[in-house]
């Protein structure tokens, strides 16, 4: 839990370490969803050219 009484400085440095682990989760998210898209065009194109 964050202590009441911060730092502006201390205050940016988490927001910012913050925000760079949500961009790597966002970016993960990303490139999970485009592995799965791809799957799943090979797989209709596969489906639809039988």
């Amino acid at each position: 839990m964050r202590p009441k009484f911060q730092s502006f400085e201390q205050l940016v440095k988490e927001n910012k370490q913050e925000l760079l682990q949500d961009e790597k989760s966002l970016q993960q998210i990303e490139l999970r969803l485009e592995k799965k898209q791809s799957a799943m065009a090979v797989k209709n194109k596969k489906r639809f050219s039988l």
